[in-house]
């Protein structure tokens, strides 16, 4: 029986940085959490403890403090890390790949009777802005996307039709509370793109579908939402989702001599469904190493 080294990578987990833009009086911030992991000439290094070709993880970590300060900031998450992918191959010829990740958490100014304050902040919440680049040798992928977007609707949500069996306890309603922690990732076509601009919109687009898809199955409205991303966004070539079902209950109150008329629930955090699915466009171009280790997605 032979043994060999399979796929493999390396390097610096959950960098957490945080720039300042002083350049005017009303300061910029950025924060995010840099992911670097690399792939090249690693075989000795497995097998015999060569560190010839293993640029260290602290040294990963040193660039990208480095490089936020060489560039003049972050920018765009996707910019940032397409810089990091073609540094860390460009400049070491023992590194052929390059996969980096990069997470945003978003600050909102704090308002004031004079306006937004010009240097103080409030976190905004568990959203988070995502993005993974791949680089392996001259290709170049980039998914973006988001998590943890929780969204509701208290009505405009049916669920009724499906399959009964001596297990279903499951009561059919044509109206009920819709909720969800939206994850999703988008793979783009190419990597030069306003990311910001397509950022805003695409999560705009899912929002809308979201509150304006009269929802017959959570199912129906992830659909709604991908569809709505590719029609606006050619640059786009499929969209997944990870969406949790997220149960809200009729709470009872008839011991009390009370009617509940859809009005007290009890939002259960578990057990829940996942509904998880790919939207796609039909002649997208093949996806490569895109989606190479980015978890949680069928």
């Amino acid at each position: 029986m032979g043994i060999r080294l399979g796929d493999n990578q390396y390097g610096k987990a959950e960098v957490r940085l945080v720039h300042i833009d002083r350049d005017t009086d009303v300061h910029q911030i950025k924060d995010v959490n840099v992911t670097s992991q690399l792939r090249g000439d690693l075989e000795t290094v497995h097998t015999v403890g060569d560190n010839s070709t293993c640029l260290p993880t602290d040294t990963q970590k040193n660039t990208v403090y480095a490089k936020a300060r060489e560039w003049g900031g972050v920018g765009a998450i996707e910019d940032f890390a397409l810089r990091l992918a073609r540094h860390f191959v460009d400049e070491h010829d023992y590194v052929h790949g390059a996969r980096q990740e990069v997470q945003e958490y978003s600050w909102d100014r704090i308002a004031t009777s004079d306006g937004p304050h010009d240097h103080a902040f409030s976190r905004r919440g568990a959203e988070t802005r995502t993005t993974v680049v791949q680089k392996d040798g001259d290709r170049e992928w980039v998914v973006s996307g988001f998590e943890g977007l929780t969204v509701l609707k208290s009505t405009g949500s049916e669920f009724h039709g499906y399959p009964k069996t001596k297990y279903t306890t499951l009561a059919e309603t044509t109206d009920r509370i819709l909720a969800t922690d939206v994850t999703a990732r988008w793979r783009y076509v190419g990597t030069e793109h306003d990311f910001d601009k397509a950022y805003a919109s695409i999560r705009a687009l899912c929002l809308e579908a979201f509150a304006e898809t009269h929802s017959l199955a959570l199912q129906q409205t992830l659909y709604e939402m991908g569809r709505a991303v590719l029609e606006a966004h050619p640059e786009v070539a499929e969209i997944r989702f990870s969406m949790p079902n997220n149960h809200h209950f009729l709470v009872d109150l008839s011991p009390f001599d009370l009617e509940n008329p859809g009005e007290v629930f009890f939002a259960a955090d578990r057990p829940y469904g996942k509904i998880e699915a790919t939207v796609e466009r039909d002649d997208a171009p093949d996806a490569g190493d895109a989606w190479r280790s980015v978890p949680g997605f069928v």
